[in-house]
């Protein structure tokens, strides 16, 4: 009975500002093989945190709702619904993302398969250090698409179905960046154990990417070794991608910090111009005609 009296009240939420559900608009079969910056190292990399999206997005709602019901703040409130609507947005379009590639040689499978298994040890947890864990992945997926839309001349080599994934992904993913950080602070506000829980999801994230796009890699070994150029290029723009984010990362262990206080909205603002005039997604469009004619 509490929890449909709680569902009830939320449907009486004022509306979210600044965030908004889109729909995916990107055909996964139109994508390459190596479609970041030419590179297999790179687009590796990509496919291999894509390839634990579908699961990731997922634990992350349900880290949420875990504790919803104690959240009284109406417009966090309102902000939850929104991150639960863009994150089952992005499960879906990763799922998809990821069986166009099974149409190949790459094998996701196996690798999913023991996310599940890791997925329901976690969920095993007490609800706070999933949050806190939710906390520290919601940091790394925004700093990722901050620095996206920052690097033009990265973006310029992508085609227009990936950009739209990629693109539409870190927008929103930067959108709700606060979402699962204040519900943390107004539930538990416990820093130190959000801290610890960062220094270990650092660890086993940076282990686990590594070791998927390795096997991605290996598996496509015949086009990818070959590939001499893309692939010197794909470890020169991950060691920079490293060193120009280490600030912003080492920005959440700070007593004052909170997600907002990195500022995205001038190219946050571009790029969704560019994707509603250039790219033409019909999502973005009508926010634009939105704005326009308000």
């Amino acid at each position: 009975m509490t929890q449909v009296t709680a569902e009830k009240s939320y449907q009486n939420r004022p509306k979210a500002i600044g965030m908004t559900v889109r729909k995916p608009q990107f055909n996964p079969q139109a994508i390459h093989r190596h479609y970041f910056a030419n590179s297999p190292i790179m687009s590796h990399l990509l496919t291999a945190l894509s390839s634990t999206f579908p699961i990731g997005e997922q634990f992350f709602v349900h880290s949420v709702r875990n504790v919803r019901d104690k959240v009284k703040d109406e417009k966090l409130q309102a902000q939850i619904s929104v991150f639960i609507g863009q994150e089952a947005m992005h499960s879906k379009a990763h799922a998809d993302f990821n069986a166009a590639w099974r149409r190949d040689d790459y094998h996701l499978d196996r690798f999913q398969a023991w996310l599940g298994r890791k997925d329901s040890d976690v969920k095993g947890l007490h609800p706070k250090i999933q949050l806190a864990i939710t906390c520290a992945f919601e940091h790394f997926t925004a700093l990722l698409g901050g620095y996206i839309l920052r690097h033009p001349e990265i973006l310029a080599t992508l085609d227009k179905d990936t950009i739209k994934l990629w693109v539409w992904h870190a927008i929103e993913e930067i959108e709700h960046r606060t979402v699962a950080f204040d519900v943390y602070q107004q539930v538990y506000g416990d820093d130190k154990v959000r801290r610890m829980i960062m220094r270990s999801v650092t660890t086993g994230f940076a282990s686990l990417t590594f070791y998927s796009a390795s096997r991605l890699f290996w598996q496509d070994k015949k086009k990818s070794i070959l590939k001499v150029a893309g692939n010197f290029l794909g470890v020169y723009l991950i060691g920079k991608m490293f060193v120009q984010l280490l600030p912003e990362y080492l920005a959440y262990f700070k007593a004052d910090f909170h997600p907002s206080n990195i500022d995205y909205t001038d190219i946050v603002n571009t790029w969704k111009q560019r994707l509603a005039t250039e790219y033409l997604h019909p999502e973005f469009q009508k926010e634009l005609a939105t704005v326009v004619y308000s």
